[in-house]
């Protein structure tokens, strides 16, 4: 997939760099398009990081996740991409992308995706 999303994050410094605290944002209505069927899919995406010297900015997120409405894309990738963009734009402590997709066809997906920082090593 050639579409690129990423430029629509925004980000704001965090207030509070050298405290270690959760950020937990959940959209309950993200939608993306099967790539095989080209039906719809409807999920619950929960985003939750430790920032470290950003945060992501609230509304730019919610037109980067509604970008993706009409992408065909299967779950495990929609679901490391938006982890992939996200650490590339905050460069977060720790960060944890869970895609909770709704039922089709009886078949109910969760894809749980995970980034932590390298700790820098001592010699």
């Amino acid at each position: 997939m050639t579409t690129d999303f990423r430029n629509i994050l925004e980000t704001f410094e965090n207030q509070y760099p050298n405290r270690d605290y959760t950020i937990e944002i959940v959209c309950p209505e993200f939608t993306s398009v099967c790539p095989k069927t080209g039906q719809p899919d409807f999920g619950t995406m929960t985003i939750l990081y430790v920032p470290a010297r950003l945060c992501v900015e609230l509304k730019s997120l919610k037109l980067y996740l509604q970008a993706f409405r009409n992408v065909g894309i299967f779950y495990e990738h929609v679901t490391n991409r938006i982890l992939d963009d996200l650490v590339g734009v905050l460069s977060p402590r720790w960060m944890r992308v869970t895609a909770d997709f709704r039922p089709r066809g009886g078949i109910t997906t969760k894809v749980t995706a995970e980034y932590r920082a390298e700790t820098p090593t001592t010699a």
